[in-house]
This record gives structure tokens, sequence and C-alpha cells, in this order.
């Protein structure tokens, strides 16, 4: 195989390449590095950051359960249930019937149908509260304001419907 003068220069300029690539980097790195031995490193104690700084947001502020606007919606809600009762009973004594098939089981009496409202404004507390504890604030005034709605629909249907 022939080498013609071409391919010559060109095969010497990529040795020449490759040759300074491999001994530039050594000689690059002859500056001074100090060695790091074990005598070398110092073990400090470790200590808790304590910065004055929060990288957490701040909290929604809180509010007591039995505020002001929770007290007004739970006793809307006593009172809408004591109106759903009057009004269901009645209903059931001039012959009428539930639409509710939850209720409907505990119109057999009058008693029943009376722990059943209560119950219902009970769990409305307590869903309430869970809410609140879980820190769903807007849901925890939600809940009694759909009951309120749901009841006075009730109301305003059982005396339309005499």
């Amino acid at each position: 195989m022939m080498i013609n003068g071409h391919s010559l220069k060109f095969g010497i300029r990529i040795a020449s390449v490759v040759i300074v690539g491999l001994f530039y980097r050594p000689a690059a790195a002859q500056e001074a590095v100090p060695q790091l031995t074990l005598a070398s490193y110092k073990i400090q104690a470790a200590e808790p950051i304590v910065s004055s700084e929060s990288y957490l947001p701040e909290a929604p502020s809180q509010h007591r359960f039995l505020d002001g606007k929770n007290r007004f919606l739970f006793s809307t809600v006593a009172m809408f249930s004591g109106a759903d009762f009057a009004v269901t009973h009645m209903n059931l004594a001039n012959g009428g019937r539930e639409l509710n098939p939850m209720v409907r089981p505990f119109t057999g009496s009058t008693g029943a149908l009376a722990v059943n409202f209560a119950g219902q404004t009970a769990g409305v507390v307590a869903v309430s509260y869970f809410l609140h504890k879980s820190g769903h604030h807007k849901l925890e005034r939600m809940v009694p304001v759909a009951n309120i709605a749901s009841s006075a629909f009730a109301v305003v249907y059982g005396l339309s419907h005499r």
C-alpha cells in the first residue's frame, strides 16, 4: 500500500494532537495540591441548624371550633332540623308519607323520628369538627350550610304540599 504525502501529513498531525493531549494534562496538573491524610481531617460534633427564619410558609390563622360563625351555623342547623321534624310529623299525622328513603324507616314512631333529626344535627356537627381538626376550614363551614339548604328545602316543600 502506498502512502502519499497528503495522508502522511494528516497522520502526523493526528499523532501530534494525540501525544500533546496525553502529555498536556499531566503537565498542567503539576500545581501544588495539599495531600490529604487522616490527620488532616477534623471531626466536629454535628450541631442542629437553628435559624430564626422559617423555610415553611406561615400556617393559616387558626380559629376556635365554636367561634361565632360556627355557633350561628350550628344553631341554624338545629332550628331547621327542628322545623323539618315538625313539618314531617304534621304531614305524617295527616296521612302524608315521607319522601326521603333514609328517613322513611323512622316514620313509625314519633320518638324514632325525633332521634333521627337529632342524630342528623349531631352528625353535621361531628363532620364539621372532623374537618376543622384536619385543617379544612372552608369545608368545615360548608357542611352546615349544605344541611341548612337541604332542610330549608324540605320545610318549604313540606309546607307547600300539605
